[in-house]
């Protein structure tokens, strides 16, 4: 069986990944756990990892080209609700990844693109 401890620690680091959005870090890091884990459950959180940031770079993306477009005061809050949701959902997913580490993290609302 698979070391519940090490789990853990991966599944976690596979999520909280996600805090470290401005460095290469960021995504290289589940990538890695991908490739050099053999359990199962650490390589789905690690997908889901990856896909979350994925994600989130596409949403980065489009709000930026539509600030240079169409800069609104709308904007604001657009900026803020994507900041705040790139910190809560992986906060969320850690806490959960923690209380039960045989469980796969599955964030809402999102493409799964790996």
């Amino acid at each position: 069986m698979y070391d519940p401890d090490r789990r853990k620690i991966l599944n976690v680091l596979c999520h909280g990944s996600i805090l470290l959005s401005t460095t290469v870090v960021s995504i290289g890091l589940p990538i890695a756990i991908l490739l050099a884990s053999a359990d199962p459950v650490v390589k789905k959180n690690a997908k889901e990892a990856l896909n979350v940031h994925l994600n989130f770079w596409i949403c980065y993306l489009v709000l930026y080209v539509w600030i240079v477009v169409f800069f609104t005061p709308d904007t604001t809050l657009l900026i803020l609700i994507l900041l705040l949701m790139s910190w809560i959902l992986p906060i969320i997913a850690i806490v959960r990844v923690l209380a039960n580490p045989e469980s796969i993290y599955r964030y809402p609302f999102i493409s799964r693109f790996v």
